[in-house]
């Protein structure tokens, strides 16, 4: 490997110009070689790399603390606790499980396959793209790091553009921990995405819309590679008369505002039953006014609420609110906006038409739509005319209720009497169904998902494949018809 390839920070912190095309094309061939040798590599080499990570990161703490207050006016306990936090937890899971990981699995032979030993190995799957978004910029792209490095395999990492100073910082951890033909990071735009995309990577992990996942799955088709999608929707949250209306306020009023709303599993909107809507309703107004301030002045001035990625995405959302608003929607909580501070507060409507174009997009933003309902089987039907979210929250006492809406809905994963949090539990599946995702993240699912899982068959004396080689005598036919009748029972 010659030396110039040892410094790939590229462009730094700017987040509008394009990476080094013929320097990106330099690293990827260059990862090949280290693909190969990665599939020998032990648990003790990939838990170093991890390590390495971990302490790379914790060693830019106040960088980045400083970065995510410059892009998102991001509360730095929201990022220990939103980035760094879950990430540690990411690695501190891995390492100690990893060496359960990688061992072969032993599976037993079917009645068709007896005098065989089988087992299950687990291959990096080659070079590895992951594609992050803004919303959680350190997060979202070293989490599956993490998973691609415990699975062995060498990376190229792109962050959105839309958090250029994350990034940029970012980038300083990557190039000092990494080799360029172990991990890169290349900073840019469209055009450093796109040619990405066209290299034959052996596996994609992206994290975004469905929209883009679309072409992200569609350039991966192109070269059949392998895909994690990690997408979105519209994750709906609903509320009985028998939910704990104090405990489902405080922790929905977090989920939903934890970001300044854009997160990919916050809940999108409310169902609250009609019996119960009012108190619900006064109960996070309540939380708002604790958490963030009684006045419009004093929550426009919080220092504990994260504000939009940028004006365009604030313009968005706003324009969303509006749109609401002037078909009928009542505001029952905030609803102020200052567009040039890229600020939105903390908002709650009700009365919201169906045709309102807040209740056909996912908002990714700090506004929540509240409905009420007295027949949870029409709230069923209404998320099963939706695409399949992200997430479902249901908050409840009654467990046939509870059984009712987990039985008859399809999201990612659900939530029961919480929210959000089964993104940080790392031994259940992390991803989503159909439009709002394709694969799992998180511990031994990230494992897998950066692994190929090779199946290996072992001969043993007993060689039954016998009775199927030819000639084909007559003895040998009975006892093929009486193997077939038998599984056949």
């Amino acid at each position: 490997m010659n030396r110039p390839l040892m410094s790939v920070v590229t462009p730094a912190g700017t987040g509008t110009l394009d990476a080094d095309l013929q320097l990106m094309q330099q690293v990827f061939e260059s990862q090949q070689a280290t693909a190969l040798a990665w599939r020998r590599s032990t648990v003790q080499e990939r838990i170093e790399r991890i390590k390495r990570l971990r302490d790379g990161m914790l060693e830019q703490r106040d960088a980045l603390y400083e970065a995510f207050m410059q892009d998102f006016h991001k509360p730095r306990m929201e990022v220990d606790g939103t980035e760094i936090i879950p990430t540690l937890d990411e690695a501190k899971h891995t390492i100690s499980h990893l060496r359960k990981w990688m061992k072969p699995t032993r599976v037993s032979p079917t009645q068709l396959t007896l005098g065989n030993t089988g087992s299950i190995q687990y291959q990096p799957r080659g070079r590895c793209l992951i594609i992050a978004p803004w919303n959680y910029p350190l997060y979202l792209m070293f989490g599956p790091l993490i998973s691609a490095l415990a699975a062995g395999n060498p990376v190229i990492l792109k962050p959105s553009e839309l958090a250029p100073r994350v990034s940029a910082v970012m980038a300083r951890i990557i190039a000092k921990v990494f080799r360029p033909e172990e991990v890169a990071l290349f900073e840019g735009a469209l055009q450093t995405s796109q040619e990405l995309l066209a290299k034959p990577f052996d596996h994609i992990f992206f994290t975004g819309s469905p929209a883009v996942g679309k072409i992200v799955m569609a350039a991966a088709a192109r070269h059949l590679a392998s895909v994690t999608l990690e997408l979105g929707g519209k994750s709906p949250t609903i509320v009985d008369e028998t939910a704990d209306l104090t405990k489902a306020a405080q922790t929905i009023m977090w989920g939903k505002f934890l970001n300044s709303g854009q997160t990919c599993v916050a809940p999108d909107h409310l169902y609250v039953h009609e019996s119960v809507k009012d108190r619900f309703v006064a109960e996070c107004k309540a939380v708002l006014a604790e958490r963030y301030g009684s006045t419009a002045e004093q929550q426009r001035s919080s220092q504990d609420f994260t504000h939009v990625i940028n004006q365009r995405h604030t313009q968005r959302v706003s324009g969303l609110l509006a749109d609401a608003v002037q078909r009928g929607a009542r505001v029952l909580a905030g609803g102020e906006v200052d567009q040039a501070q890229c600020y939105i507060a903390p908002t709650l409507i009700d009365q919201v038409p169906a045709q309102a174009s807040i209740m056909g997009e996912e908002i990714f933003g700090p506004v929540l739509p509240i409905m009420g309902f007295t027949s949870i089987d029409q709230v069923i039907a209404e998320i099963n005319s939706q695409p399949k979210p992200l997430a479902l929250y249901v908050w409840s006492r009654d467990e046939p209720t509870i059984d009712k809406v987990l039985t008859n809905t399809s999201s990612g994963g659900v939530c029961v009497n919480h929210c959000m949090v089964h993104v940080a539990h790392g031994n259940l599946p992390f991803g989503g169904v159909n439009n709002s995702g394709i694969g799992n993240a998180h511990g031994i699912f990230g494992f897998k998902a950066f692994s190929h899982e090779r199946g290996v068959l072992r001969s043993t004396w007993l060689n039954t494949i016998k009775m199927f080689f030819p000639p084909y005598t007559e003895g040998r036919q009975k006892v093929v018809t009486f193997l077939s009748g038998w599984l056949a029972r």
